[in-house]
């Protein structure tokens, strides 16, 4: 049996003390992995089903566009985590290079040794680059997400950073989620690009429509799920906007 509890690594970043635990849960007879910044609680490998629901619902939409096509897709990911999103990104043949930007070396560390519990790892797959920077920075220059190839556009650019659009990790990103933030955002799309972001709670109407304002389609789907730590049900959002093609 596992230990009952362990930090596995523990460090201070811009934006407070980050850690990654496992703990065995005796209960359900599984190591959990979490991700705690500072007090607050980021994510555990006990509930992901919105992560994934994140690259499945933003990329089946993609899919169901174009649904003859064999054009492949370069995805952005935003925010690296436990990997579950862009792991799932990874299903889709026919994504030919996703880019996973994460700003906190510690994360992108943690998946570098193996130290979290994803199987396979992200590293096995060759399409995949994890890019050590700041997502938010990117979004709104003119460079983009790829350095070397400054204005590069994407099919699809997903994200799961903040818990909300206005319940922030750090203060600083809280200008990409106005109109303007957007708009920028958007130049990194290609036409009849999608957008994906993760939100912690139910779905907000005046987000949507500022979404719907930018992009000109948006919607919210409420992923709902099993808390078997609690024995009741949880749901999150994933909002999702279209580009004019």
């Amino acid at each position: 049996m596992s230990r009952l509890f362990e930090e596995l690594d523990y460090r201070e970043t811009p934006i407070g003390p980050i850690s990654l635990r496992r703990r065995f849960h005796p209960a359900l007879k599984v190591d959990v992995f979490e991700i705690i910044l500072g007090d607050e609680h980021l994510m555990s490998n006990i509930f992901t089903v919105s992560e994934i629901a994140l690259a499945r619902l933003g990329l089946d939409k993609l899919a169901s566009l174009n649904p003859g096509s064999a054009e492949k897709w370069d995805v952005v990911v935003g925010g690296l985590g436990l990997g579950y999103t862009a792991g799932a990104v990874l299903e889709y043949d026919r994504v030919a290079s996703l880019r996973v930007v994460e700003m906190l070396d510690a994360v992108a560390d943690w998946h570098a040794a193996g130290l979290v519990p994803l199987d396979p790892p992200l590293s096995a797959d060759n399409r995949c680059q994890v890019v050590r920077d700041d997502f938010f920075a990117l979004a709104q220059s003119e460079t983009g997400f790829d350095a070397a190839h400054p204005g590069r556009q994407f099919h699809a650019i997903l994200i799961d950073i903040d818990h909300t659009p206005d319940w922030l990790l750090d203060a600083r990103s809280g200008h990409f989620y106005s109109e303007a933030g957007l708009r920028r955002l958007g130049k990194h799309l290609k036409p009849g690009g999608i957008m994906g972001l993760w939100s912690d709670v139910l779905p907000d109407s005046d987000f949507v429509q500022r979404l719907s304002d930018v992009f000109g389609e948006a919607w919210a789907e409420p992923v709902t799920f099993h808390n078997p730590l609690q024995d009741n049900t949880y749901t999150q959002t994933i909002y999702l906007a279209l580009k004019p093609a």
